[in-house]
């Protein structure tokens, strides 16, 4: 499982650290991405760490602006969000995926507000 949590209201220009924590397996062995979904919009993908080959991704619109990275110790993927735009106002959810792009798992949703 994976479990979401960090979300909150920020206003523009703020920063937030989204935290998905796994449990009953290792990240490590996966692929962990971040998605978004804005209200009456479609989830896209925002981020992910791929720990098969040790890369990440990035959206071009969070390109600068978010990145992420894991604790193997704490079993744990982060979010770390700065220079928030309203545009990044969506529920965001992590999920897990093996090397054949199949979704392991995926956490509930956490929502961030970005506010003018």
């Amino acid at each position: 499982q994976l479990q979401a949590s960090g979300g909150g209201s920020v206003q523009v220009g703020g920063s937030l650290r989204l935290s998905c924590a796994a449990s009953g397996f290792t990240f490590d062995d996966y692929i962990i991405g971040w998605f978004r979904q804005a209200p009456g919009k479609e989830r896209e993908g925002v981020i992910c760490l791929n720990n098969i080959d040790d890369s990440r991704h990035y959206a071009d619109s969070v390109k600068g602006r978010f990145t992420i990275s894991g604790d193997s110790a704490k079993n744990t993927v982060y979010l770390q969000m700065i220079s928030l735009k309203p545009a990044d106002t969506a529920v965001y959810y992590c999920a897990a995926q093996d090397g054949a792009g199949t979704v392991i798992t995926e956490g509930q949703g956490t929502l961030v507000t970005v506010s003018s």
